[in-house]
């Protein structure tokens, strides 16, 4: 940690000098070559999913619409690409709903931990402050610096720049806002703000906080934040709805195929988006010491059904209580959803009574369920001749969604073998926290999901979503 803050302040020196806007969205994983079986890239993916729960559960401390692709990768994530500065530097950004900070690769000198991109010889692409005319580090006066730390750390960190030695306010303070270490799931990142421009194709944001990053571990990219948060993506750009639609994982890292992502200010007309199906977004909890809460979607997920019956789940994990426990989030930075195991277990069961009932005559596959550390795992007779039960979510307002097959179930190797594509942790029932249910992106492979921050709601339909 101390050769990091070092390794920061040499740095330093080197800064100083309206239609709606989609922008194409793309899949990040590691790469395929990285595994010598398909079972340890889905274990890589369940610790991934499983690591990333325990991070949202438990975290440490003008009029336009754009449209950006949006593209599925091998590490379980889904990135964009955004420019900033002048002239523009174009970079690639994970998008992430339940995070608030935007940031990325930095200076010449970046170095990231345990990253692969796409080789583990490969540099990964970052951001130059020295080339951009409009680059300027964010002071610790700067209200912005406590989007970052809040303002009790900010002026904790701060002390008391800005006074002269009187005790009298002074105008001026050289003094930077305090360096940021973030933790995330899978990794850390950690550098200096940046006020910088952002720039789409005929559209300029000047003034956007973004993050500096000089040290990373196991980031393939920088991350654009679209929590409810100050510092996120959609707050700085005030926008009153965002959307995307996200391609089918068996196009991770494809150059061609993309979904999208829309990002949206216009004024709000209350206007549903024709096809969808809204449900409320549900209030955040407030818990002390847990900041992270306020910046997830929480939903209203009233039941789970499973081949048409009904899956009696306890209310208290489907309803955030007063300590942050229970509750659900939509999160498009985790790949496969994770349930807590008061409702993974059942639902579990309710699957594996039903597959045994049928007449398929599907037996357990342990081994592939000890490999990959998903379950149930069955052997059957090749994709698309096995016959599962309907998984169906129902949310507040009769918002049901009908989750395909493709979305539940994943196939291993040559197609022998189908797990469920659920994680859950072996937590036990009381003693951890946060959200008992993350709807990962797996979940929402073409699907159209929107935002709808100025009315509050979460929308959904199933769609193509491949974007060319």
């Amino acid at each position: 940690m101390a050769a990091f803050f070092f390794l920061l302040f040499t740095l330093l020196p080197s800064f100083i000098s309206p239609s709606p806007i989609t922008l194409p969205l793309q899949q990040h994983l590691l790469p395929p070559t990285s595994f010598s079986s398909p079972y340890q890239n889905l274990n890589s993916l369940v610790n991934s999913s499983l690591t990333r729960a325990h991070q949202i559960k438990h975290p440490a401390t003008s009029d336009f619409t754009a449209k950006t692709e949006l593209s599925p990768h091998s590490y379980g994530g889904y990135s964009t690409s955004l420019s900033f500065g002048t002239p523009p530097q174009t970079l690639s950004f994970v998008v992430d709903t339940a995070s608030s900070f935007v940031w990325f690769p930095c200076t010449t000198h970046y170095f990231c931990e345990h990253c692969v991109f796409p080789s583990p010889t490969s540099k990964i692409p970052s951001f130059i402050p020295v080339l951009s005319s409009s680059s300027k580090i964010v002071g610790c006066r700067n209200p912005k610096c406590s989007w970052i730390h809040g303002r009790r750390r900010r002026s904790e960190q701060c002390g008391n720049c800005g006074y002269n030695g009187g005790g009298r306010r002074s105008r001026y303070c050289s003094q930077i806002c305090p360096p940021y270490l973030i933790l995330y799931g899978s990794g850390t990142t950690g550098g200096v703000a940046l006020s910088e421009t952002l720039r789409f194709r005929n559209l300029t944001i000047p003034n956007f906080l973004i993050g500096c990053s000089v040290f990373s571990s196991r980031q393939p990219a920088g991350i654009a934040g679209l929590g409810r948060g100050r510092s996120s993506l959609a707050s700085q750009l005030g926008l009153a709805r965002f959307s995307y639609c996200l391609l089918s994982h068996q196009f991770d890292d494809d150059s061609v195929r993309s979904g999208y992502l829309v990002l949206d200010s216009g004024s709000d007309s209350g206007t549903k988006t024709r096809g969808m199906i809204y449900t409320p977004f549900v209030k955040n909890p407030f818990v002390l010491n847990k900041p992270d809460y306020s910046v997830y979607y929480y939903l209203g997920l009233r039941r789970i059904s499973v081949g048409g019956r009904r899956v009696e789940i306890p209310y208290r994990h489907l309803s955030p209580g007063i300590d942050g426990s229970g509750g659900t989030i939509v999160d498009s930075g985790t790949t496969f959803t994770f349930m807590s195991r008061g409702v993974f277990e059942p639902v579990s069961r309710e699957l594996v009574a039903q597959m045994e009932r049928s007449n398929g005559n599907y037996s357990r596959s342990r081994a592939a369920e000890a490999a990959t550390g998903l379950r149930p795992c069955f052997r059957v007779h090749g994709k698309g001749a096995a016959a599962f039960p309907e998984l169906k979510l129902h949310f507040k307002g009769g918002a049901d969604m009908v989750l395909p097959v493709e979305n539940y179930f994943t196939y291993v190797g040559s197609g022998e073998v189908a797990c469920l594509a659920v994680v859950t942790d072996g937590m036990e029932e009381g003693s951890g926290g946060g959200p008992s249910v993350i709807l990962g992106n797996f979940q929402m492979q073409n699907f159209r999901v929107e935002y709808d921050l100025a009315n509050q709601r979460f929308g959904f339909k199933q769609q193509p979503c491949s974007h060319h």
